[in-house]
């Protein structure tokens, strides 16, 4: 999420992920894919390097995640791995 500044003064966070077009009139105008719009004090370029440095955050985070196996150790016995297709005694 990003932080921006409406025309009052208020702060809010916006999804970049949800941004279609941003305009510079006297006022910048943000549209977001679900047709909502926003007015904000801030600069076209710098919402953009706002964008750019929230996505590289997020792909950082990413590769320096450790790896987990899924049901790993005491997983493992806490669920079961079962087959739905048991072959019944004859």
């Amino acid at each position: 999420m990003i932080k921006l500044t409406r025309l009052d003064g208020s702060e809010f966070f916006l999804n970049p992920d949800l941004i279609e077009s941003i305009e510079e009139t006297p006022d910048t105008r943000i549209r977001l894919s679900n047709e909502d719009r926003f007015l904000v004090l801030e600069k076209a370029a710098t919402i953009i390097e706002k964008i750019i440095a929230y996505k590289a955050t997020v792909l950082r985070r990413a590769a320096s995640a450790p790896t987990r196996r899924y049901l790993k150790g005491i997983r493992r016995r806490e669920y079961p791995l079962t087959c739905a297709l048991e072959e019944k005694d004859a």
